[in-house]
């Protein structure tokens, strides 16, 4: 995989400006955190609080990069979000996020990356949690199989489709219209909700592949950082996304 220097050095002075992370990664985080059911119902224009401390996902994901993604990369796609749907006349009272990105065609290079950004970390952070079960049960786990063969198959190809992301992206298990379970991989902050997305769905399972998401811990190795992310893995989660 090619090294982005331009988004290690962006990383580096988020870095830097982060401070001391070491007192913040045994607290624990605000109460009002959003429910699995608002999130599967509606996702919101706003961002909400992580459903665990920053800590919580350690040793897979250190508390230091988690309070950075989240207080810093997350928060900016959130904020930008805001400006724009302001600029373009969106009612985020009104408009679903969902439905806006089913037609960010018709929307700015500003709406689609923060839209994208902050629908997609929305998802992440429930995607994970800790001590969560090796692998899918029940319903999931069929649709897995009567997809792919078998859940080694899929897993193997979920982790090839981020391994093999160039640059900067995010990979997903998704439900086509259909109701076939795929896995695909899109660049920077887009997703298959999108009506540019060469595949498009339901994303039932996202991984975030950009070096701020594992680079203080993992520095180039993505494939590690894959590897061990499968002990996060929500399955309870995506399984009540799946249609």
């Amino acid at each position: 995989m090619k090294k982005n220097t331009s988004s290690r050095r962006d990383f580096i002075k988020v870095t830097g400006q982060a401070g001391v992370a070491a007192g913040l990664s045994m607290t624990i985080l605000p109460s009002l955190v959003k429910a699995e059911n608002e999130f599967l119902a509606d996702s919101a224009f706003t961002q909400h609080a992580l459903p665990y401390a920053y800590n919580a996902l350690e040793p897979v994901i250190d508390a230091m990069t988690m309070e950075i993604h989240y207080s810093k990369h997350a928060t900016g796609y959130a904020k930008n979000l805001a400006e724009a749907c302001a600029a373009e006349k969106v009612n985020t009272n009104s408009e679903k996020l969902e439905n806006l990105l089913r037609n960010i065609s018709k929307y700015s290079t500003k709406m689609r990356n923060n839209g994208g950004g902050h629908y997609n970390h929305e998802l992440f952070w429930q995607c994970m949690r800790p001590g969560t079960a090796a692998k899918p049960e029940g319903n999931l786990a069929a649709a897995i199989d009567r997809s792919f063969g078998s859940f080694e198959t899929f897993k193997t190809q979920f982790s090839d489709a981020g391994k093999n992301r160039f640059g900067s992206g995010w990979a997903w298990l998704v439900q086509t219209p259909d109701h076939h379970l795929v896995v695909t991989s899109t660049p920077n902050q887009d997703n298959p909700l999108m009506d540019i997305s060469e595949v498009k769905g339901t994303p039932l399972l996202g991984l975030d592949v950009w070096e701020h998401a594992y680079y203080l811990k993992y520095q180039n190795k993505r494939p590690d950082y894959i590897n061990n992310w499968w002990n996060l893995v929500n399955w309870d989660f995506v399984a009540k996304r799946m249609m």
